[in-house]
């Protein structure tokens, strides 16, 4: 994910602060790893620095200073040329869960990568419900829906591969450990 391509497309409906851009970001992605505040001014420092933000002024309510930024017009051409590109599908295999199997069948037996391979289904299914509860339930904002739909299509490719998988354990182990 681009924190600095978000915070811009946050800072296109107006100016805000640190503050507000993280709890939009928060709350508009709700299933993306929340931003630290730290990472939040950071990032704002850098999107100052090269003329993609610019402060808007200060108020101060009942705390410390408090800095909006707005976006500038390069900022929005830049913005504007992150959402015209297409992302192009990863080229390489970059999970955790992937690489767990190809080490499990290395280092362990038949028997014990299976093991591994059942747990692994049994907590993908019971997210798999989860965020199915979340995104029927009454009053879902339609973020956390989309937002949900998003995760439950990993989720679902991720238990068919399992399955797949463990249906050929056993020559797979055969194979990696040759």
């Amino acid at each position: 994910m681009s924190t600095s391509h978000v915070l811009l497309g946050l800072l296109a409906a107006g100016p805000r602060h640190g503050y507000e851009l993280k709890r939009a970001h928060d709350e508009r992605l709700p299933r993306a790893r929340p931003l630290a505040f730290g990472q939040v001014y950071a990032t704002l420092a850098r999107l100052c620095r090269d003329g993609l933000v610019a402060t808007a002024g200060q108020t101060r309510e009942g705390g410390p200073d408090r800095t909006s930024y707005a976006l500038t017009e390069d900022g929005r051409a830049a913005l504007d040329h992150w959402l015209g590109t297409v992302e192009p599908p990863m080229p390489y295999v970059a999970s955790t869960l992937f690489a767990k199997v190809v080490v499990a069948l290395l280092v362990a037996d038949v028997d014990q990568a299976r093991v591994y391979l059942i747990a692994q289904r049994q907590a993908h299914t019971q997210r798999l419900r989860e965020l199915t509860a979340l995104k029927t339930a009454p009053g879902a904002r339609l973020d956390e829906v989309v937002a949900a739909d998003f995760a439950i299509a990993h989720l679902d490719a991720d238990l068919r591969w399992l399955h797949t998988t463990l249906d050929r354990v056993a020559d797979w182990h055969r194979e990696v450990r040759t």
